[in-house]
């Protein structure tokens, strides 16, 4: 690369062609320049949290010294203090510090009651509102938000503004269900992300881990409070042979779960 920038300044020829290969370069990724003031989505200010989910891994991994699966990798990449924390599988609690906060209309309602009784001007965390949970299918799409909207004004009213005071994204009525949302606009490798609702596991589909819980952990969280999740056990499943026929991964997944489904398991 040295030989091509002194032949840069001499020939105008090497200038046009050094100069397009770095435009090139920047076009192909586009963040690069950017390093981690990269926001974790279109819609966030706050930037990808990876340099700093690196750090807690490996003081992670230097502490335990040992290869870690990639659920652990996530889990103690949020660790609130990685140095002393103790990490045994099935009895510590660890004190987590997750990415960001996601609620639906049902839920929210309390979680938002509860953040304002905290006496905070704003959420600490990235957080949102979804409102689809309270419109029930009965004639159509249309005809059903249309209802949805006339019995819920005042719960849908008193989200939005509480979500407009205290800095909590909200999406209105009929923008969508919650869980393909988070899929399409916050999901990210890596994230830890908590929800209200026992569906927000799908957010994870993107390599992220993302959990169900109740209203009083997502205050917790949005309050700037560490959250508590007991250390999980680990379980390995090793698989041989091959798939056949019209046997897709899911089948696997699901044959897996059926075979482990027992009273042990469920304590893991």
């Amino acid at each position: 690369m040295s030989f091509f920038r002194s032949l840069k300044s001499k020939l105008p020829w090497a200038k046009l062609v050094m100069d397009g290969i770095q435009q090139r370069c920047f076009r192909t990724s586009s963040a690069a320049s950017k390093g981690s003031q990269v926001s974790m989505s279109n819609l966030d200010t706050v930037p990808l949290p990876y340099e700093c989910l690196q750090s807690r891994v490996k003081i992670v991994a230097d502490r335990i010294g040992k290869p870690l699966s990639l659920t652990e990798k996530i889990l103690y990449s949020h660790l609130d203090d990685p140095k002393n924390q103790e990490l045994k599988r099935g009895e510590s609690y660890l004190k987590l510090r997750p990415d960001r906060v996601a609620m639906q209309d049902a839920t929210a309602q309390m979680a938002m009651l509860q953040f304002i009784s905290s006496g905070l001007p704003k959420v600490m965390v990235p957080s949102t509102i979804h409102c689809d949970h309270l419109i029930e299918a009965q004639i159509g799409g249309k005809e059903d938000l249309k209802k949805a909207k006339e019995i819920n004004q005042e719960v849908y009213g008193f989200l939005q503004t509480a979500a407009a005071k205290y800095g909590v994204g909200f999406w209105k009525p009929g923008s969508g269900i919650i869980h393909q949302i988070i899929l399409e606009n916050y999901a990210f490798p890596g994230l830890l992300m908590i929800g209200t609702d026992s569906h927000t596991p799908n957010g994870g589909g993107l390599g992220g881990l993302c959990i169900g819980v109740g209203g009083a952990d997502a205050v917790d969280v949005m309050a700037d409070i560490p959250w508590e999740l007991k250390c999980p056990k680990i379980i390995g499943v090793h698989l041989s042979g091959k798939m056949s026929g019209w046997t897709t991964p899911k089948d696997v997944i699901l044959k897996v779960a059926d075979i482990g489904y027992t009273d042990d398991l469920r304590m893991y």
